[in-house]
């Protein structure tokens, strides 16, 4: 499970413990998913050189001691979702390199009377918690002076010691998971000059009497505040933006898959103190039950004229009131994807005056359909560089359009258009018109640097004339078949070209044209998947000027036409010798020979049913059937004779059946006729009894002769049959009725011998 480098992935194997022989070259091993339930002291005593282990999603209830004293040079351990009921501190206490530890999903309650981390100087990621943690207590966290991630999943948290968290003197980003208001009020009140990102999930922000606890979150020096799946109300978004406004330091807010009960009738007016540092605002996912009946925000107005950046994300915006967008004064980023805003309600939310320093516009996967009234609703935004539109649907575009005339980026990738036009601002010096149904494009162009053409149905490069500037060309799958070196030559600037999962003639010829006449060797091509005959994997990317190719490299189709041509014709060969030599009959009674070996050589007395099994073909059964069988089995005293038609288990698999009849009866009677060694079955039961009773040199086995047969005609792979035939006495059937009586005493004597 380990590759060149050492990183060994074992998991979801089922495993129940920690493999045996792990060696001190291992550097990564990964046992998540298994069904490990304990530790030992010597499971990992050798992999000294271990830099991560990976244990989560197991079984895991108990470790030894001692089991991590030998990983000194550990960065990652995970112990996630496992079964631990306490932790140790003396797990970690020789884990002087550890970085990362990830502890949440056991079962847990509290991280002890003392610090399990209090030897871990260069911890940097701490996650602890689960659905039963409900302490946290003074000195769990010593030891710990300084985190990039802590996450405290504490859902359930309902005691918290005040002090707990004060010793960890800075954390860059906090993940709290937690119910309750009062343990969360008494955590951040330890954490007001330590925490630079505070990210709150699923506290509930419903009770406005509650809010006054959340007061402290005023005095914290923090930057960003997250909230994540979190309950809000109209009741309680006045006095969470009172409490922000006053944090001193506060430079971005984020409300990710927040749910607000409310149509934004506050009951209060927002005594907006304009947050003097408050600049990024981001809403994803925001779920309004009730949103085509939400106001239009009048009294947040005051809070968004120093805002830089917004983003509001997949939260069915279908209107920004002008007024809202003409007191955004500062915004110079704004995303409004995944969202429903038309052509109309644009017009209306890109009014006049609105967004006046907006530089980045994203309003791609909403509902525009005109690119003509998309482009004069924002033409009037003299700010404006960059405009996301893609994922919408255009389909047919005009001749001309109004655009704000300092756009130089415009995405149009994925909006049905089936052609460009000189709609396109000349101005521009990246365009990305992927995902479309182009065949052609040949626009005037002067300052393009960038041009994306990715996914059309181009089979001829643009023409480099109207874009003389271009640095960066993509026309990854598209129907390409070749360049000419005129096409080639005529782009004077060009530095990266993908081409890549094109239908390129030989992408030999091509490389070699390039890189011989082209004259341009920091061209990038990013060579296709599939070509007539296919360019090798390691010069995809390459620079031309650095590449060259075998002959082998250029005529890989041909190779592999070739290889499987002699491959077709070795199996060919294979089959008629194996038909010839009879090795489909070697492979069958090796399976059936190896079926026997595995059972006794010989039944148990109180398992042999039968005198004899009786083994006689098809042809011979009215002889068998109708005069040897009535003559024996009505002898004084009877024979029990095995005759498969009568006795063999239904259903059971005929190998099965004649390999048991022959273990379960004393003799082994062979009815020999020129019926019986034409016979597929009869031959199956002359295999078993060369391997099975012949190699064993006991005289089971009696041959009648129902006919004269000469021991040739058996076939030459039942070789001690035949020299049976030559050197032992064998029954022959008499036609003379005289002589009857003799053969019937003789074939009782050696059934019973």
């Amino acid at each position: 499970a380990c590759d060149a480098a050492q990183l060994c992935n074992c998991s979801s194997m089922g495993l129940d413990f920690i493999p045996p022989g792990l060696t001190a070259k291992i550097t990564v091993l990964n046992l998540a998913h298994n069904r490990i339930k304990h530790i030992r002291s010597r499971d990992l005593q050798q992999a000294v050189n271990l830099r991560a282990l990976l244990l989560q999603s197991n079984e895991i209830s108990s470790i030894d001691e001692d089991s991590f004293q030998s990983l000194v040079n550990l960065e990652l351990l995970d112990l996630s979702n496992n079964s631990l009921a306490h932790l140790s501190p003396l797990w970690f206490g020789h884990l002087f390199s550890l970085q990362h530890l990830h502890l949440q999903g056991n079962l847990y309650r509290d991280l002890g009377e003392s610090s399990p981390f209090s030897s871990l100087r260069n911890l940097s990621s701490l996650h602890v918690g689960n659905p039963r943690f409900s302490v946290i207590r003074q000195g769990n966290f010593e030891g710990v002076e300084f985190l990039n991630k802590l996450w405290i999943d504490g859902h359930n948290l309902s005691q918290y010691e005040q002090g707990s968290l004060k010793l960890i003197k800075k954390i860059k980003h906090m993940i709290i998971n937690i119910k309750s208001i009062n343990v969360f009020s008494e955590i951040v009140g330890d954490l007001l000059h330590s925490v630079t990102w505070l990210e709150v999930r699923r506290i509930a922000c419903s009770i406005s009497a509650e809010m006054q606890l959340l007061r402290v979150m005023s005095s914290s020096f923090a930057k960003k505040i997250s909230f994540r799946q979190t309950l809000l109300t109209d009741a309680t978004v006045p006095e969470i933006v009172s409490i922000l406004e006053d944090m001193p330091q506060l430079a971005e807010l984020e409300l990710i898959d927040c749910r607000l009960l409310g149509t934004g009738q506050w009951k209060m007016q927002i005594q907006a103190n304009q947050s003097r540092t408050l600049r990024v605002f981001t809403i994803e996912k925001l779920s309004i039950e009730e949103f085509y009946l939400f106001t239009d925000l009048q009294t947040v107005e005051g809070l968004l004229s120093l805002f830089t950046r917004v983003t509001v994300r997949n939260t069915k915006v279908f209107l920004v009131p002008c007024r809202i967008s003409q007191h955004l004064m500062s915004l110079e980023y704004l995303d409004l994807s995944a969202n429903l805003l038309g052509d109309e309600s644009l017009e209306h939310s890109a009014c006049r005056g609105g967004w006046p320093s907006l530089q980045t516009l994203n309003l791609s996967q909403n509902s525009l359909s005109d690119l003509e009234m998309t482009g004069k609703s924002l033409s009037h935004l003299r700010n404006l560089i960059v405009l996301d539109i893609s994922q919408n649907n255009f389909g047919d575009i005009p001749d001309s359009c109004e655009w704000p005339k300092n756009l130089t980026y415009l995405n149009l990738s994925s909006t049905q258009i089936p052609k460009v036009t000189t709609c396109i601002p000349p101005t521009l010096e990246i365009l990305d018109v992927s995902a479309n149904n182009l065949k052609e494009f040949g626009l005037q162009l002067p300052f393009l640097k960038e041009l994306y053409l990715t996914k059309n149905q181009l089979k001829t490069l643009p023409g480099a004339a109207p874009i003389p500037n271009l640095v960066v060309l993509s026309v990854r799958r598209n129907k390409l078949n070749s360049f000419s070196k005129q096409e080639f030559e005529s782009f004077k600037r060009m530095q990266q070209l993908d081409a890549s999962d094109n239908n390129f003639i030989c992408s030999c010829d091509f490389l070699s044209f390039i890189h011989r006449q082209a004259g341009i060797s920091q061209v990038l091509v990013g060579w296709p998947d599939k070509y007539v005959c296919d360019s090798p994997l390691a010069v995809r990317g390459a620079q031309v000027g650095a590449v060259h190719l075998s002959l082998m490299e250029c005529h890989r189709s041909l190779v592999v036409s070739l290889i499987c041509i002699l491959v077709f014709l070795v199996i060919l060969i294979l089959v008629v010798v194996g038909y010839k030599y009879h090795a489909v009959w070697y492979l069958r009674m090796t399976w059936a020979w190896l079926q026997a070996k595995r059972k006794p050589k010989r039944a148990p007395p109180k398992d042999i049913c039968y005198d004899a099994f009786v083994s006689y073909s098809e042809n011979d059964s009215n002889w068998v059937e109708n005069i040897m069988v009535r003559e024996l089995e009505q002898a004084c005293p009877p024979f029990r004779l095995c005759l498969h038609k009568r006795d063999f288990v239904p259903g059971k698999w005929i190998v099965d059946n004649i390999i048991d009849s022959i273990e379960k009866s004393h003799k082994t009677l062979f009815v020999l006729s020129e019926h019986f060694v034409q016979s597929e079955w009869c031959k199956y039961e002359l295999d078993f009894s060369h391997f099975r009773l012949f190699d064993e040199n006991n005289d089971a086995a009696i041959l009648v002769l129902l006919e004269p047969i000469q021991s040739k005609t058996i076939p030459k792979r039942f070789c001690k049959l035949r020299k049976i035939m030559n050197t032992k006495t064998y029954l022959e059937w008499p036609l003379e009725e005289e002589q009857q009586q003799m053969f019937w005493f003789n074939l009782k004597v050696a059934l019973k011998s």
